[in-house]
């Protein structure tokens, strides 16, 4: 399952990661000791040491035991009978592949940027699964589920919390742009406008996703 998550979004962004983000998965044990929070059932866990970095990724055992039944089988399924933990894994990659790929370019990323980059890959990679599928109304679906039907964890910071609402409200605005491509069926625009936002970097990708430039 991570290794097609990590498949379709470097489809989707036109690239590929030399690193495979299944190789870097640890389980719980090895999390708590690498300096894991345990409060998410996934987590990216980073450590730079001089000019390098240090990458490993948590997905908790029981999310991954869920999704067994869908490894094998059309995603379609698995967005009808576990959204939730599929977007889980997604987002692991999603931060995974986005540190990758900013340290491949030698800048940093903050963790506002980092997480809204991954809303908006959960969006864009659950769309395309449904793409040939009329995916005009899964879309809407979609949108509501990922952006309004949402909670937060009870024991965030302040200053968690805000970087999440606000990762929320950036890519909810990006995402509700790219409806238009949706409901038009321009793939190479939706795929284009996507791949555009991805290459930014830093605040100039956040100013994109509020305001399209």
């Amino acid at each position: 399952m991570v290794g097609r998550v990590q498949d379709h979004l470097e489809a989707i962004y036109g690239f590929t990661c030399e690193a495979r983000a299944e190789v870097f998965v640890v389980d719980t044990e090895a999390a708590v000791q690498l300096g894991g929070t345990g409060r998410s059932e996934e987590e990216l866990l980073v450590r730079e040491d001089g000019d390098a970095l240090e990458l490993a990724l948590y997905l908790a055992p029981s999310l991954l035991d869920r999704l067994k039944p869908y490894a094998a089988g059309p995603l379609g399924y698995l967005l009808d009978g576990d959204l939730d933990g599929y977007c889980q894994v997604a987002e692991g990659v999603s931060h995974f592949l986005y540190v990758a790929h900013t340290a491949a370019h030698g800048r940093t990323v903050s963790l506002l940027e980092l997480e809204a980059q991954a809303e908006v890959d959960k969006f864009a990679v659950c769309l395309l699964h449904r793409w040939g599928e009329g995916v005009g109304a899964w879309a809407e679906e979609l949108l509501k589920r990922l952006f309004e039907r949402v909670s937060y964890r009870e024991r965030l910071s302040p200053q968690e919390r805000w970087r999440y609402e606000e990762a929320n409200r950036l890519s909810r605005r990006f995402c509700t742009r790219l409806m238009g491509h949706v409901t038009g069926r321009r793939l190479d625009r939706l795929l284009g406008d996507l791949r555009y936002a991805y290459r930014l970097g830093a605040e100039a990708k956040l100013r994109h996703f509020a305001h399209g430039g």
